[in-house]
């Protein structure tokens, strides 16, 4: 018999998937369950709606997002772009479910928090006295990273990365 960390483990990972896939209203609960031949009930105990299940979902990837933007300091931009990429890239299922659903942002009020976690990485990046057209250039390049690690996901990181990175630094105007 499973263990019921096993078992939510298994939930969110199918859960992630059909969300991703169909949308998080498309995808009914009877669905999760019958894919993971489990029961309703049995998913429910684990989980006590939809909406408790997308939020430990999203969770983790909010968790990643706060500490890297609060552990960074201004330092080399093109490593900061590297590892930022690294940390979309292990979450692009769940942004490709955000992007699936906006509504997705609506949990955990999530709009306004990548829009701090944005500026923050600017500010890391160029610093906090920018004009117009720099604010414009590094948010072509993170959001253009971000794209990159959803519409290229079938493909290899170390074929999206270097290429994903070395535009976002063009964006950006770095050396």
């Amino acid at each position: 018999m499973a263990r019921p960390s096993d078992t939510k483990t298994r939930i969110q990972a199918v859960a992630r998937e059909l969300f991703a896939r169909q949308g998080i209203q498309q995808t009914s609960l009877r669905q999760i369950s019958e894919r993971l031949g489990i029961t309703k009930p049995a998913l429910y105990y684990h989980f006590s709606s939809r909406d408790d299940l997308v939020r430990s979902i999203i969770q983790p990837m909010i968790d990643d997002v706060e500490r890297f933007v609060a552990g960074r300091e201004p330092g080399d931009a093109r490593e900061l772009l590297e590892d930022y990429f690294d940390l979309v890239w292990r979450h692009r299922e769940v942004i490709a479910m955000m992007v699936r659903e906006l509504t997705t942002l609506s949990y955990l009020d999530l709009g306004e928090r990548m829009f701090a976690w944005r500026r923050r990485l600017i500010a890391l990046l160029l610093g906090d006295e920018l004009t117009v057209a720099e604010q414009i250039r590094a948010t072509v390049g993170l959001g253009g990273m971000s794209d990159c690690a959803v519409e290229y996901a079938h493909l290899a990181l170390d074929e999206v990365k270097p290429v994903a990175v070395e535009a976002a630094a063009a964006a950006l105007g770095l050396p």
